[in-house]
């Protein structure tokens, strides 16, 4: 299966590290021009280097920026024809009793991980009609599906929204051909965050996460990248509101 964006124009938020930089590389090489974004400037500078693509400095819970982005985009010719949320993450949270958990950290984890995915797609969603195609591909969590295991109540609850979302969309936009999927990573140590989660389980858990896993190994982001290549691909045309999970099996 040959999967070419050439001509083809992507955004890919959460692009500093990890999934989002994989992605991006993954679009870039296969010969789309692509806007890499995130709040991290240096660690996306690096992104931009390694995966020859433009990096934008975006945070996705401001509406004007990412606007200004699209208006950028639009005002050089092109129209965004596949968008990649990756952005999210827990935001330095561990897992903690419910009673502990602030308004604040509650909602830091659901702008960043669901009302982000909403933000991005109400920008681009206009140009995608207009030009009746596009690809949106939303990056989950096995936590989406089942439970966190951090234990972090709104990370689990985000996800299991930004599936929710995914499929609300597929209905709305389809009529204009666009497509909205959704990849449901399993564990992947692929950033900083997953490097201090899979240090905490400690040797026997390590072993005990790997065991539970149907290949008995831990997967890499480019499975991920893998993944929504396909979803973003025309190979895709006729799949949408779909979720796929990529862990390894369960």
């Amino acid at each position: 299966m040959i999967v070419d964006f050439a001509g083809r124009t992507a955004i890919v938020t959460g692009a500093a590290h990890g999934f989002g930089r994989a992605i991006a590389h993954a679009l870039a090489e296969r010969g789309a021009t692509v806007f890499a974004c995130d709040v991290l400037a240096d660690e996306l500078a690096e992104t931009a280097t390694v995966a020859s693509c433009e990096a934008r400095a975006l945070d996705v819970t401001d509406r004007a920026a990412i606007d200004a982005l699209v208006g950028e985009i639009e005002a050089g010719g092109r129209t965004v024809d596949v968008l990649v949320n990756s952005a999210g993450g827990v935001l330095g949270q561990v897992g903690r009793p419910l009673e502990e958990i602030s308004a604040a950290d509650w909602a830091g984890i659901v702008e960043v991980n669901l009302t982000g995915v909403f933000n991005m797609a109400r920008a681009v969603a206009p140009g995608m009609k207009r030009q009746r195609y596009g690809r949106v591909v939303n990056i989950s969590s096995g936590a989406g599906l089942g439970v966190s295991l951090t234990g972090i109540q709104a990370y689990a609850s985000a996800k299991a929204g930004q599936i929710g979302l995914t499929r609300q969309l597929a209905h709305e936009l389809g009529a204009w051909n666009i497509t909205v999927n959704n990849v449901a990573p399993g564990f992947v140590r692929s950033n900083p965050t997953t490097e201090r989660q899979w240090e905490s389980y400690g040797a026997e858990g390590q072993a005990r996460l790997v065991q539970n896993i149907a290949m008995k190994r831990l997967g890499a982001a480019s499975d991920i990248a893998n993944a929504v290549m396909f979803f973003a691909s025309e190979h895709a045309g006729w799949i949408t509101g779909q979720v796929l999970s990529v862990d390894g099996g369960k």
